[in-house]
């Protein structure tokens, strides 16, 4: 965003020129504009957000996309957003697939919170990274699981802008050597959570998906990828008719 664009969105959030100087004093200390006013917006969608959350990033619409795609073939889906966060891939296929049951899971009590205010009534979040407080009996119900794990290697940590690194939790970044302990995980776990057909569709860099494909076929998945600039997502379909348990080694 242009130095221009920042000026009007915190002149929009401001209510009077006492706050707008408070506004103006918080973004130059070096805090994310979005926690600055406490919202972001993510396609169509204000979501709120602020000091402590991680802050939803503009590729995670690709994601978002893939994920609704998926729900909408599905007739009346389950769909759990795991990693949630302020949960923006969830609430975009709650406004966009309204027969959709929409839950999410995020184990940090400060994004969730902001995760149930994106949802509103009628939406679960659940207090965990993935599936261990979400409800046995969805286990194997669940259509769309969509996520943005972190991906971050720990080596990489020079590389990111100052005030991630200074205003967002370090978990929410950070997963092993190569950015990818969360997301093998996910795949491993995700596989008899997924109704037959289920899709799990996951953010990563580029350069992390050949690696995380050989991943989910091993765990027994179908896999596509999509790519837009960076960022991939890897879509893995459950097959159908196999049972739980079952993988390909």
């Amino acid at each position: 965003m242009f130095a221009e664009d920042e000026a009007t969105v915190l002149r929009a959030s401001a209510v009077d020129a006492e706050h707008l100087e408070w506004l103006c004093a918080r973004r130059i200390s070096g805090a994310p504009l979005e926690h600055v006013v406490g919202w972001v917006a993510f396609g169509d969608l204000h979501l709120d957000v602020g000091p402590g959350a991680f802050v939803p990033r503009q590729r995670t619409l690709l994601l978002a996309r893939v994920a609704v795609a998926a729900a909408r073939v599905r007739g009346a889906p389950t769909v759990l957003e795991a990693y949630a966060g302020v949960a923006p891939v969830a609430t975009t296929v709650r406004h966009s697939v309204p027969e959709a049951r929409v839950l999410a899971a995020e184990i940090d009590p400060v994004a969730a919170d902001y995760a149930r205010r994106n949802l509103g009534t009628g939406a679960a979040v659940y207090r965990s990274d993935s599936f261990t407080a979400v409800p046995d009996a969805l286990r194997g119900r669940i259509d769309v699981i969509a996520a943005v794990p972190p991906y971050v290697p720990t080596t990489a940590a020079d590389l990111l802008p100052r005030e991630a690194l200074e205003h967002e939790p370090d978990r929410a970044l950070f997963a092993g050597d190569d950015g990818l302990d969360h997301v093998r995980r996910l795949i491993d776990r995700s596989y008899d959570w997924l109704a037959d057909g289920g899709v799990l569709a996951i953010e990563m860099n580029r350069n992390q998906w050949a690696a995380a494909g050989r991943h989910a076929r091993r765990a027994g998945f179908t896999v596509r990828r999509r790519s837009d600039g960076h960022t991939s997502v890897l879509t893995a379909t459950r097959p159908r008719g196999r049972r739980a348990g079952h993988r390909c080694r």
